[in-house]
């Protein structure tokens, strides 16, 4: 299954969340392949990041690329992860996203793929999330994000981080976007602080262990 894992806006969780995923299927002992399109899902898993071409090089090399290729610049940790970096800055159109999605699957032998996308900004990528099998909008419940979810491409599935004070909610979010609320993540200084310290990969803080089992299920 290929889960992307995306936003309408900057510095909305989708590298916590997509890290999070990972991890999760890591531990219960299946080998899963992390797409980078953002840059930062190394950082946040405390790994080296990965050096040499990526997902950006292999949408820009054209149609004529062997999706075998992934398998050449894919890099295996240690922790039961394959992690794809996202590469040099290259143009690459919608249908260079699709073909992506497509390749993605045939990586290990079919196994998880766990996209982390980030702001989706680009028509590759937009493409991509929506061609994925899952797609997960990663949300902030700001009157501002919601009004450009509501215009960007229908998500699978919410992920909600919750934030003190807000007016908005998973009802308003769920009735808005009319798709459900699979979790919701209280913000707290225990996750942004494991995320800053690298610690993410030696035990997920308990409220987002328990929120990535509601969405791994």
């Amino acid at each position: 299954m290929l889960t992307a894992c995306w936003s309408v806006k900057g510095g909305s969780g989708t590298t916590v969340v997509a890290a999070s995923l990972l991890l999760t299927a890591a531990a219960a002992g299946r080998h899963v392949v992390g797409a980078d399109f953002a840059g930062d899902l190394a950082l946040a898993l405390g790994l080296p990041e990965p050096a040499g071409p990526g997902l950006l090089d292999w949408m820009a090399a054209g149609p004529d690329v062997p999706p075998d290729a992934l398998g050449r610049i894919a890099h295996d940790t240690s922790h039961g992860i394959t992690l794809i970096p996202r590469g040099a800055s290259a143009a690459a159109d919608a249908d260079a996203g699709r073909r992506l999605a497509k390749a993605l699957r045939g990586v290990r032998a079919g196994g998880p793929v766990v996209a982390d996308c980030g702001r989706v900004a680009s028509p590759a990528v937009e493409a991509f999330v929506a061609a994925a099998d899952r797609s997960l909008l990663v949300l902030r419940p700001c009157y501002l994000a919601l009004q450009r979810a509501n215009d960007a491409p229908r998500p699978t599935a919410v992920v909600l981080i919750a934030e003190p004070q807000r007016h908005l909610g998973r009802r308003d979010v769920e009735s808005i976007l009319g798709v459900p609320v699979v979790a919701e993540i209280a913000w707290q200084a225990q996750i942004a602080n494991a995320v800053d310290e690298g610690l993410l990969r030696r035990g997920l803080p308990r409220p987002l262990a328990h929120a990535m089992k509601a969405v791994a299920a």
